[in-house]
């Protein structure tokens, strides 16, 4: 094969690839960091979704995972019964304001039911 005109190499790249004496960087050690991060997290999705053949099976065991881990470092911290206290009192009004709304709305529902 010919080419028309010589080709030349890169004026900063002088000699083969394996004769290269510095090593080209991608940017900042972070980055790499991060990037190497998201590729074992993706691949033990992959891997996680094929054993328990389902995408959403593997993301719940990592899931699981994850929160056991958040768990495990709050209860280090001291913070495990503040917040366990807190989602109590949370959930707690929560479920008051459902069965009131509730309520009314059967309330409302059962002298519409009866005159229809």
């Amino acid at each position: 094969m010919r080419f028309s005109e010589p080709v030349r190499m890169a004026d900063d790249d002088v000699g083969p690839v394996w004769a290269r004496s510095k090593r080209r960087r991608g940017g900042p050690p972070i980055v790499g960091f991060i990037v190497t991060l998201l590729a074992l997290f993706g691949a033990l999705t992959a891997v996680l979704g094929i054993k328990e053949r389902s995408v959403g099976e593997g993301g719940a065991i990592i899931d699981g995972w994850i929160s056991t881990g958040w768990q495990k470092a709050r209860e280090i911290t001291g913070q495990a019964g503040e917040a366990t206290d807190q989602a109590v009192s949370e959930t707690a009004d929560a479920v008051d304001r459902a069965g009131a709304a509730l309520g009314e709305g059967a309330g409302n529902a059962a002298p519409e039911l009866q005159s229809e």
